[in-house]
């Protein structure tokens, strides 16, 4: 059996520009498949207010006030730098201000139609390469339906999914509790479950990935900076703090079950590889603020790791 080629990237936070050069890595690396493994949406949403036939937004420190023809380009900029763009009228933006619901509930709409442009460019972009996503922490529920609707895309979510007739991924987008209060994360006892739960869907653990969003607790690729109450970094000797915030049960998983491969993401500041038994544990890191896709460049043959690359770009 030929050698499969994967591309895996994981915490795009909304940025176009990263998605896209997802995207155009496929024939870039000549790629069978392509594996998002989540915290796909941004953070951040921007009202556009409709006011006297202009628009006008407080946009990166400074207020913009365009016109009808110049709005679309106002959008695209927005997107450019990872936000979500609302337009609409001041009466809205009023009632938006008035309950946190009605934010929330908003933002969702975004984030939904965000992820269907991005899907979109899949026929277009990649009509030949499988695309695989699973979710991440920060992913709200309502964004799968909208990976399982979209044709082209493999939706895999506490699921088992082929990379080829040989090696399979187990993937899981949960994670432990997080400062955050994000969508996905959990007890470590009910991660575990979670963890064991999809594991057990596959055939052959030792020729199978785990694609487990969170990185394995203490493992390098796990380190973030340490927060004080106020969610501020702690600063030592004029240096942030960095400490272990992975998962003490996907590392229990993976000293037990000894896959071939962890694709991780999570933590944006913490990329690399490490090994943890024979299993080769991954993550890209994440640079989607600046527009830097960061990836591996994985390829599997006859049940081993052929080749593991660091990409950036």
């Amino acid at each position: 059996m030929p050698a499969t080629r994967i591309i895996f990237a994981s915490d795009f936070h909304g940025s176009d520009i990263v998605w896209r050069k997802f995207l155009n890595s496929a024939s870039m690396f000549k790629a069978d498949i392509l594996l998002m493994g989540g915290d796909m949406t941004s953070k951040v949403m921007v009202p556009i207010v409709r006011r006297d036939g202009f628009y006008t937004t407080h946009f990166k420190g400074n207020e913009r006030r365009v016109s009808e023809n110049e709005l679309d380009e106002l959008k695209r900029e927005i997107r450019k730098h990872c936000y979500l763009p609302y337009v609409c009228s001041e009466s809205e933006l009023d009632e938006l201000n008035k309950n946190q619901d009605n934010v929330e509930k908003k933002f969702e709409e975004l984030e939904v139609e965000m992820l269907r442009d991005w899907c979109s460019l899949i026929p277009q972009k990649v009509p030949h390469t499988k695309v695989i996503f699973h979710p991440g922490n920060d992913d709200k529920f309502a964004l799968d339906d909208v990976l399982k609707e979209s044709p082209g895309v493999i939706f895999a979510e506490e699921s088992v999914v082929e990379f080829d007739g040989f090696h399979e991924a187990a993937c899981c987008g949960w994670s432990n509790p997080t400062p955050w209060n994000s969508p996905r994360e959990c007890s470590e006892e009910d991660l575990m479950e979670k963890l064991e739960r999809t594991i057990s869907q596959l055939r052959s653990v030792p020729t199978s990935c785990f694609c487990f969003h969170v990185p394995p607790y203490n493992s390098i690729i796990d380190r973030a900076p340490k927060l004080d109450r106020n969610l501020r970094p702690i600063y030592e000797g004029g240096r942030p703090t960095f400490i272990p915030v992975g998962s003490t049960s996907v590392r229990k998983v993976i000293e037990k079950y000894q896959p071939l491969l962890g694709l991780h993401g999570h933590i944006h500041e913490s990329p690399g590889l490490v090994k943890i038994g024979r299993t080769q544990c991954v993550n890209p890191g994440s640079e989607y603020s600046e527009g830097i896709l960061k990836a591996y460049l994985v390829e599997l043959e006859n049940g081993k790791v052929k080749r593991l690359q660091r990409l950036e770009g």
